[in-house]
């Protein structure tokens, strides 16, 4: 009897996302939890993307903009590039997936970052795509081990930048340097989901070095410092030929009506976007700060989480701070590291009370 999934399948284990707080209600009884596992926007969304969502609802009813013409209309002209240059996606996670699709085969070779976000392997995997997982050094990308990876039958690299779950970034200059390295015919795939809450003086966009090659894709989100995740708004800025391709392979109406509208809304009030910019500072700093005190080892971080390894198993801390209410974040494969959203003050005081109570 031949076997029911190709190999690669058979080996995949499923995304393991971060516990809501309704399933941890159902499983301890526990109705007050703070979930600090999925870096989510803590502060919401923008009151302005929540009043245009009321002005569809009587709408659903109908397919929404296969196109998103009025979204891709408004991004291009923010970033100034071309309509055609802009690919909207069910989230980042969905485009993601469409690169592997799109540009790749069996018999080609994919290269990313390990830890990263485990997407790019997992749709590598589905798709049955050779891939090079090159470890990180120091918790941040070696992009000169990366360019080493790169074989002739290399078609695409990820690059988180910054990186998820280490929270790390590289500069403008490694990254410049990297983008003119890789061969042409290869599609770097710059992921930028937690690019608005970097401040370091030497972070750069890719959306900057669009000069340095052709085959350049970068990745956006609606879904982190905009805080609509729910509506899985993401896109991808590219070539008109590289986002043709895309467009060929991506399922038709797979931005929602809400989403569209949503994150039309979210562009236009900055000021909730530099607010969650600032909040996030400056709890990141604090947060960061207090776990040292505590004795765990922080990796400096640019984006909306920090990255803490610990003594003692990783997976008996988690499992003792759901049981006091608060949800983080274990990896397979990370045995002594934890991944926590920053919060909300209230939240943060939360979980490093709860810290405090499990390290004793």
């Amino acid at each position: 009897m031949s076997a029911l999934v190709t190999p690669s399948i058979s080996l995949l284990r499923p995304y393991e996302a971060g516990k809501p707080v309704e399933e941890l209600a159902r499983e301890r009884g526990i109705t007050d939890a703070v979930k600090l596992a999925s870096n989510e926007n803590p502060h919401g969304p923008s009151p302005k993307a929540v009043e245009a969502m009321r002005g569809v609802l009587a709408d659903v009813n109908r397919y929404p903009d296969a196109n998103a013409y009025r979204l891709r209309e408004r991004l291009a002209a923010s970033l100034s590039v071309a309509m055609a240059e802009v690919v909207q996606g069910n989230g980042s996670n969905e485009l993601l997936d469409l690169l592997v699709r799109t540009f790749t085969t069996p018999s080609d070779h994919i290269v990313f970052a390990e830890p990263s976000f485990v997407v790019y392997q997992i749709a590598a995997m589905a798709h049955g795509v050779a891939f090079t997982a090159v470890p990180l050094t120091n918790d941040v990308h070696d992009l000169d081990a990366m360019l080493k990876a790169v074989t002739p039958k290399t078609r695409l690299v990820f690059v988180a930048n910054p990186n998820n779950p280490t929270g790390t970034y590289v500069g403008r200059a490694a990254l410049e340097r990297f983008l003119t390295a890789v061969p042409a015919d290869v599609v770097v795939a710059i992921d930028e989901a937690y690019a608005e809450y970097a401040d370091a003086p030497d972070y750069a966009s890719a959306l900057s070095m669009r000069g340095l090659r052709e085959r350049l894709v970068v990745l956006r989100t609606f879904s982190k410092i905009y805080g609509l995740a729910a509506l899985r708004v993401g896109y991808a800025v590219a070539t008109a030929e590289l986002c043709d391709y895309l467009n060929r392979v991506r399922a038709p109406f797979n931005v929602s009506s809400l989403g569209q509208v949503a994150a039309l809304a979210s562009l236009e009030d900055g000021e909730h976007v530099e607010k969650s910019r600032t909040r996030n500072g400056v709890e990141r700093a604090r947060l960061a700060a207090a776990l040292e005190s505590l004795g765990l080892r922080v990796t400096p971080s640019q984006a909306n989480f920090v990255y803490a390894r610990v003594a003692m198993p990783a997976r008996t801390l988690y499992e003792a701070l759901l049981d006091r209410g608060v949800i983080v974040r274990a990896f397979g494969g990370l045995p002594h590291h934890v991944r926590i959203t920053v919060g909300t003050e209230r939240e943060n005081d939360r979980l490093l009370a709860a810290l405090g109570e499990v390290l004793k």
